[in-house]
């Protein structure tokens, strides 16, 4: 029985895998084209839970900022 050769197997491995992941990528662009992702500038639930976390972590606290740096 031939035994099956090592760099046949490698290139076989590495071809199925960039064309699942080619395929993933695909169906996520389409996913993003019919649900695309809605931006908020203030988003209350999320300065509510940053304002309450740094409540706990620092007590007296008070928040006057939240921004993003750069």
């Amino acid at each position: 029985m031939d035994q099956p050769n090592l760099i046949i197997v490698c290139i076989s491995s590495f071809t199925a895998v960039l064309i699942i992941l080619s395929f993933l990528s695909i169906i996520m662009k389409f996913l993003l084209f019919i649900f695309p992702v809605k931006t908020k500038e203030d988003d209350t639930a999320i300065i509510a839970a940053i304002t309450t976390t740094y409540n706990r972590q620092y007590p007296g606290t008070r928040i006057t900022n939240i921004g993003e740096q750069k």
